[in-house]
């Protein structure tokens, strides 16, 4: 699959974008400090990770990575599950720090909406952010979701106790 905004394209990697998801997000911790991955220490754990994430995105068709149209260059991924009949839950936006403070996570945000009404026939579309990612909130709420509510949950990678916050955004109030 593919979807597409004004500046972004949406659709799998190719094992050649390594580089640039390395360089553009990979690397960076601020990029990962609300997320639950691991920052990438070197080209050759790029390498790997970019190997598994094609791998990821042939079982999970609504995994993307995100495209910059003007450079080409892949600068972070997107997606969404099915978790419930007629409900989806995104599985986290990420854009690199470079690329952050130009409407592309709305971009983003609002495609997987549109595919989600229009293409997978969702009734609902659930998003979550940490309660301290006012970034993550901010897109939300300007894309029309909704708080829902909060639950409190543990970092995998360091143990550390966080609070999750829900948002949804319902078919027939888009």
């Amino acid at each position: 699959m593919r979807l597409e905004t004004e500046d972004l394209v949406l659709k799998n990697g190719i094992f050649q974008d390594w580089k640039s998801m390395y360089e553009n997000l990979w690397r960076h911790e601020e990029s990962a400090r609300y997320m639950l991955w691991q920052v990438t220490g070197s080209e050759e754990e790029a390498q790997i990770r970019m190997q598994k994430s094609i791998e990821h995105q042939k079982k999970n068709p609504l995994a993307y990575f995100v495209y910059e149209k003007k450079s080409s260059q892949a600068i972070g991924f997107a997606g969404m599950m099915k978790i419930a009949e007629g409900v989806y839950e995104d599985t986290g936006i990420a854009i690199g720090p470079s690329f952050i403070g130009r409407g592309y996570g709305k971009q983003i945000l609002n495609a997987l909406v549109k595919q989600a009404f229009e293409e997978l026939n969702a009734d609902r579309l659930v998003c979550s952010c940490r309660s301290k990612n006012e970034a993550s909130r901010g897109m939300q709420l300007a894309c029309g979701f909704t708080y829902s509510h909060s639950e409190e949950r543990e970092d995998v990678r360091n143990g550390e106790r966080y609070v999750l916050d829900f948002y949804q955004l319902d078919r027939q109030k888009r």
